[in-house]
């Protein structure tokens, strides 16, 4: 039995495409989607001239479990990207990384044109982390950096001992609340959260882990 030829068409065709493809349709988890967010800010800060790094900090932790993991399996295509993921200790000192991050730019020689920062953990790790969301919010970002914080709500106390709802503690951190309906929103108000230079409070996947085809484009050069 002869073997099956692979048309040109799928021979073009990648796994990486969910990450690298910049035009067209490509199929994301929520999870990856979340990933892809620091990919395609770099891309877009590179038309713009910009040279800025991204670091990504926080503690595992459902409904978030998985997120360490897409990165950890994306290490080269992150890299590439200039993105750091590193497993936060805990929840504080995870946001206090992150915090850190946004001081880049007032040292001597910067390596990076801005440095922008994601946190991400779990309903009561929100809760733990109040003192330096606050502080952290009352300083502000860096230039051309910018932060989005990502907590995984579990509303229905499906994985968890008491059921959570994030919103009126960040509320009371000062951070604006995004909650996206679909893998397609996650990726386009992941990506308006640094152009608008402030700490957009959340992005909430509770638990939604299913997949979806997105469309990915180029987006215009844009100033800051």
């Amino acid at each position: 039995m002869k073997p099956e030829r692979v048309s040109a068409e799928a021979q073009r065709w990648s796994l990486d495409d969910k990450y690298l493809r910049e035009e067209g349709a490509v199929y994301l988890s929520g999870i990856q989607a979340l990933v892809r967010v620091t990919l395609d800010q770099r891309r877009m800060d590179q038309r713009r001239g910009l040279r800025t790094a991204t670091l990504v900090c926080g503690y595992r932790g459902s409904p978030l479990g998985g997120l360490d993991v897409a990165f950890e399996r994306a290490a080269d295509i992150a890299r590439a990207h200039e993105v750091r993921f590193v497993n936060g200790v805990n929840e504080e000192l995870a946001a206090t990384a992150v915090f850190g991050s946004q001081l880049a730019s007032i040292l001597p020689a910067p390596k990076y044109d801005g440095v922008l920062g994601m946190w991400y953990g779990k309903g009561p790790g929100v809760d733990r982390s109040g003192d330096i969301f606050k502080h952290a919010n009352l300083a502000g970002v860096g230039k051309n950096g910018g932060v989005l914080a990502l907590a995984g709500d579990d509303p229905s106390c499906k994985s968890s001992t008491i059921p959570s709802q994030s919103e009126p503690a960040f509320w009371a951190a000062g951070f604006p609340v995004l909650y996206p309906g679909s893998v397609q929103e996650v990726l386009d108000l992941g990506q308006a959260v640094p152009d608008e230079k402030v700490a957009m409070g959340r992005i909430d996947v509770q638990e939604r882990h299913g997949g979806g085809f997105l469309s990915v484009k180029r987006t215009r050069k844009m100033t800051r």
